[in-house]
């Protein structure tokens, strides 16, 4: 980055980790936290998930295995300050509505359960079973239980998203947009027609063994910090660690491990990156397609040369189909193409070839930049196309790895949190609850959201998170907010969306992950499952903050007393005591099969997932090849000279801002930049530091952002989520998965306008 005398702009040389890591954890236990010893539970086997990020615990861990962001998490959770009947006394929706994201949710765990009150602009406290009466009559006012959209954030546990998914089944909707629909969906629908299940073939332990591992699209020192780590040891033993992303993150170059007394001596850290290619923003689909090509080149010139070629015949033959055509489409597109696409140059794509060939076990990475595309679907086929050309799924150190962000949004999906479910799985379901489970495939999160500004959905209820803020156009999913007769939020923060008032709004606090759970039967355990389809428990350790507040399996019991009429389903017996839930999961999941008992083994189970032995769920038995047409990831928006892509700080976890730096991009104090390359600055005749509109449309304009040169590539724009889901029209996603395109918005940029003295700066 240039150099900068712009207020809280200034470059960071350090490495990821290190000292800074350990004064940002420090602080968070300073200015948040009740009881710092809760810390020593984290991610241990009698402690607690880390509600950050879903990496899987080692099988030999230690006393602090928790990263910098996962303290913030937990320290955020368990805060000292409380939100309390007195806060709401003290202060209108109106006036909270003025508070800042960071501000909401600063102010403390909620204790009470809230209901708005419009005479008096004020939440109110209610009873918990006030709030399940008010929720269950208006849902039974419906005219069709399709007009109810049961949403699920990814850090539910498996027990309370099972419980979530058979209350709405039962009630008659398939309605459930969930956090997958956001992030990984282009992995679920992608992957099991590439090979026959939506999740990663890799185990920890392949980290250990790979030659090779190709990061894409993916920012682990902010995103998923604890892989550092892994990528860490595997650099140190000489594993090649290749990075394609379009901004240089810190995290992907160099880490200071704070468990490792040599790191911390070093300021450098350990190099990770063994080679870094700025791919264009959504120029990925060309470069993986640029690999393929010139894996082929490398191929037929070993073949020329009397060798046995550099593609795994043998693998081929045996495990997949369609591999004729993958070889067409890739000799039809052209090297000027995937240039001109990716942004890289040939040289760059054939070195990522020249290293994926020479190694034996190779493991490719990717996040939301793969995903959040119009063709993040055909993005994370490609991948597996690359892998399958090599036999790289289902041999030790080599598979692929999708990153998943909240610690339980693959396990969600795992029990049923799924608009569209099988028919295996319904009738089994109906078998074991004696319910009739609705058939009609439901909405996810992008067409919940245009049911509800129609008029075809009239009730939303949120187990989690702040949906209408994560979700993109947040101008139209505010107003579709307001429209309901509605509006469930069960949370243990206040937030945003808790503020868009229905005919009837209801907010009931929950307990967290990091908190004691006592039912009838005495102290339980949830469960989650992890990026690698590991199962294990969770128990909370700390004092809840309230002695009234409910768990999550508890509230969605609360909501199905009060609204099924005419069900045998034994709720009470089932919050009694979670091991009947369980019991349950398996009966409706047979790869359950034992929960109870594999669940108490330290670290817990693997679920099968068949690719890993190369084993394939598929309708012929068979990986498949899949063929997209040309090198656009982007659906059109790559044609666009600049294009935006969405990003979180380094003191955020999705829409939960805990602070305003951005210690790895040299932020502080501030949100509001745009990151460019220095050269599209120039050509626009923009200066670093100048005040900018990020423009995408008429009406879609994010204003008087301040812009910073940074080391990004060329016609590649990244700005802060969600703040810059303003650019992003609700339609403007995936048509195979509905994930919105947050990673490629075409853009714009233009000086902003000088502001009238008696004008305030916009908010």
């Amino acid at each position: 980055m240039a150099d900068s005398i712009i207020e809280g702009v200034k470059g960071y040389t350090g490495a990821a980790g290190g000292w800074g890591a350990l004064r940002a954890v420090a602080i968070a236990v300073r200015n948040q936290m009740a009881d710092a010893k809760a810390l020593l539970s984290v991610n241990q086997p009698d402690g607690f998930d880390c509600p950050g990020c879903a990496w899987p615990d080692p099988r030999h861990g230690s006393s602090f295995e928790f990263c910098e962001n996962g303290a913030k998490a937990v320290t955020w959770e368990a805060t000292a300050k409380r939100v309390d009947p007195e806060f709401f006394a003290q202060h209108s929706a109106t006036e909270l509505w003025g508070w800042h994201d960071h501000d909401l949710e600063g102010a403390g765990r909620l204790t009470h359960p809230l209901r708005y009150n419009p005479d008096t602009d004020h939440y109110e406290v209610i009873s918990y079973d006030e709030a399940f009466r008010l929720a269950g009559e208006a849902l039974n006012r419906l005219d069709d239980p399709d007009q109810a959209e049961f949403y699920c954030s990814g850090r539910a546990s498996n027990e309370a998203a099972f419980l979530w998914q058979l209350y709405a089944r039962a009630f008659g909707t398939n309605n459930f947009p969930d956090c997958s629909n956001m992030c990984h969906e282009a992995t679920s629908i992608g992957l099991p027609q590439s090979i026959g299940v939506g999740k990663g073939t890799v185990l920890l332990e392949d980290f250990e063994q790979a030659d090779a591992i190709f990061c894409i699209g993916h920012n682990p020192g902010t995103n998923h910090p604890r892989m550092l780590s892994s990528l860490r040891d595997a650099a140190r033993r000489g594993a090649a660690i290749v990075v394609a992303n379009p901004m240089k993150e810190r995290g992907l170059e160099r880490f200071q491990s704070p468990q490792h007394v040599g790191d911390m001596m070093r300021r450098s850290g350990v190099a990770l990156a063994s080679a870094y290619h700025q791919v264009r923003v959504g120029g990925d689909m060309a470069m993986l397609k640029g690999m393929m090509k010139a894996l082929f080149a490398l191929d037929e010139a070993d073949l020329s040369a009397g060798g046995p070629g550099v593609l795994d015949r043998a693998f081929i033959a045996e495990h997949t189909t369609g591999f004729e055509a993958l070889a067409a489409d890739i000799a039809a597109t052209q090297w000027d193409e995937i240039e001109r696409r990716s942004g890289l140059p040939r040289a760059e794509i054939e070195s990522m070839a020249d290293t994926y060939a020479k190694a034996e076990r190779v493991i490719i990475c990717y996040g939301m930049g793969i995903t959040q595309h119009r063709h993040g679907t055909q993005n994370v086929q490609q991948i597996a196309n690359l892998l399958l050309l090599r036999g790289n799924i289902g041999k030790p150190g080599a598979g692929i790895c999708p990153l998943r962000g909240h610690s339980n949004v693959q396990g969600d999906r795992t029990v049923g949190i799924t608009e569209l479910p099988t028919e295996e799985f319904l009738q089994r379901l109906d078998a074991a609850f004696g319910i009739a489970a609705p058939r009609k495939h439901g909405h996810g999160a992008v067409e919940a959201f245009k049911a509800m500004l129609d008029g075809r959905s009239r009730a939303v209820l949120s187990l989690g998170g702040n949906l209408a803020v994560a979700m993109p156009d947040p101008a139209a999913c505010f107003a579709a907010y307001r429209k309901m007769d509605l509006a469930v939020s069960v949370v243990t923060k206040f937030n945003r969306t808790c503020l868009l008032r229905a005919k009837e709004t209801l907010v009931l606090p929950c307990l967290g992950r990091t908190e004691q759970d006592v039912q009838a039967s005495g102290p339980q355990s949830i469960t989650v499952e992890d990026s690698m389809s590991m199962v294990h428990a969770s128990r909370g350790k700390l004092k809840p903050v309230s002695d009234t507040l409910l768990s999550e399996p508890a509230i969605v019991a609360g909501f199905a007393k009060a609204t099924l009429r005419g069900t045998a389903i034994d709720w009470d017996g089932m919050v009694a005591d979670y091991d009947r839930i369980r019991d349950k999961i398996a009966e409706v999941f047979p790869d359950f099969g034992d929960y109870n008992a594999r669940v108490r083994v330290p670290l817990g189970f693997r679920l099968p997932i068949g690719p890993s032995d190369r084993i394939w769920p598929t309708p012929d038995g068979k990986a498949h090849f899949l063929v997209h047409a040309g090198a656009d990831g982007t659906g059109g928006n790559a044609d666009s000279r600049l294009v935006l892509t969405t990003i979180r700080s380094h003191d955020q976890y999705n829409t939960t801002i805990y602070g305003h730096n951005d210690r790895y991009r040299g932020i502080t104090g501030r949100r509001d930049v745009v990151f460019a390359n220095a050269d599209d600055l120039a050509e626009a005749g923009i200066s670093h530091g100048d005040l900018v509109d990020v423009v995408a449309g008429p009406d879609r304009v994010l204003e008087r952002q301040v812009a910073v040169a940074h080391a990004i590539a060329r016609g590649s724009v990244a700005a802060y989520y969600p703040e810059a889901n303003h650019l992003i029209a609700l339609d403007d996603c995936d048509p195979v998965s509905g994930t919105p395109a947050y990673k490629s918005v075409p853009i714009t940029l233009r000086r902003a306008a000088a502001l009238s003295p008696e004008a305030p700066p916009s908010r």
